[in-house]
């Protein structure tokens, strides 16, 4: 599947959380992150982000894309990553 992952944590734990993701996925943007990832990826990604992340303060949104085929990416402005293969 592909996945694309936002995130808003505490200041004090966005270092982390980057290092973290930076294991397993692409940095495509401040606190975005995408990549092709199997199912236990994606519960390796979970189960790590469980332990840093404050459940009452932080968020994380998991988009996961089955058939990216019909979905489009669209920037505006200066992208600071390209991820072509997504398309």
């Amino acid at each position: 599947m592909y996945l694309i992952l936002v995130y808003d944590v505490g200041q004090e734990r966005v270092g982390k959380v980057c290092r973290t993701l930076r294991r397993r996925l692409t940095w495509v943007q401040n606190s975005v992150f995408e990549g092709e990832v199997s199912e236990a990826n994606f519960k390796q990604i979970q189960a790590d982000l469980s332990k840093i992340i404050d459940g009452q303060s932080d968020s994380v949104l998991f988009y996961c894309i089955q058939n990216p085929r019909g979905w489009e990416k669209r920037v505006m402005g200066q992208e600071k990553l390209t991820t072509d293969t997504f398309l």
